[in-house]
């Protein structure tokens, strides 16, 4: 699963390496949790990739209420063009999720007693994102209000991950952008492959402080390792 990231600047870095066209303002993130108003990129066809805010916790257009968003904070890979809750939006509604690095929780005992231990995993090379694959989705309350969301897509996890917990989020490579932003791209058979674990040269984990179970909490401290 993933249920805790990280986004910071500099924002010229991220509108570079994402070669953006236009941003939405954003602020720096050390402990983004599902239900936080989060940073995506999209493709736009008439201006080219942009980055809009939209809320982590994915509401179906089809949702009686936003309630639903709660509990789809993830989609699996294995199931994700299949579920009716994420099908629609993996054949036309795809985005990425920009992230310095993500945490995960490793069940560890010490002194016989189980705990979670959390670990932050970042790109291997300095100045690099994670791109983690996003779908969107639109949906408007019988209020009227519109809401649009977003989830994750998970897999397997890589050598790398699986001492520490046995999904990772789906990290798409540079060369993959474009054909994944494409809202006319609907061939979801050749977008499968790219839903397997990436490559664990590319990533690196260390152990930080359990302070980023509390969602409440936030600095740079969240990262520093132990």
């Amino acid at each position: 699963m993933c249920g805790r990231y990280v986004l910071h600047g500099p924002q010229s870095r991220l509108t570079e390496y994402f070669d953006l066209r236009a941003c939405a303002d954003w602020t720096a993130r050390y402990n983004i949790a599902p239900q936080s108003d989060v940073l995506v990129i999209r493709q736009r066809p008439e201006i080219g990739r942009v980055g809009q805010m939209v809320r982590w916790g994915l509401i179906p257009h089809w949702a009686m209420d936003a309630s639903i968003g709660l509990r789809l904070n993830n989609a699996r890979a294995e199931t994700v063009a299949e579920k009716p809750s994420f099908r629609s939006a993996f054949a036309r509604h795809r985005c990425l999720i920009p992230a310095n690095g993500f945490y995960e929780w490793q069940a560890v005992a010490t002194d016989g007693k189980p705990r979670k231990q959390p670990w932050y995993i970042h790109p291997a090379r300095d100045g690099e994102f994670f791109a983690m694959a996003g779908l969107l989705a639109a949906w408007t309350s019988p209020e009227g209000e519109n809401i649009v969301s977003t989830c994750v897509i998970t897999t397997a996890a890589n050598e790398l991950m699986a001492p520490i917990h046995d999904r990772m989020p789906v990290l798409l490579a540079a060369d993959r952008f474009d054909a994944w932003l494409d809202p006319a791209w609907h061939d979801v058979d050749s977008l499968r492959p790219w839903l397997e674990p990436a490559p664990a040269e590319g990533m690196s984990a260390r152990l930080v402080s359990t302070r980023v179970g509390n969602a409440r909490n936030e600095g740079e401290d969240l990262i520093a390792p132990l």
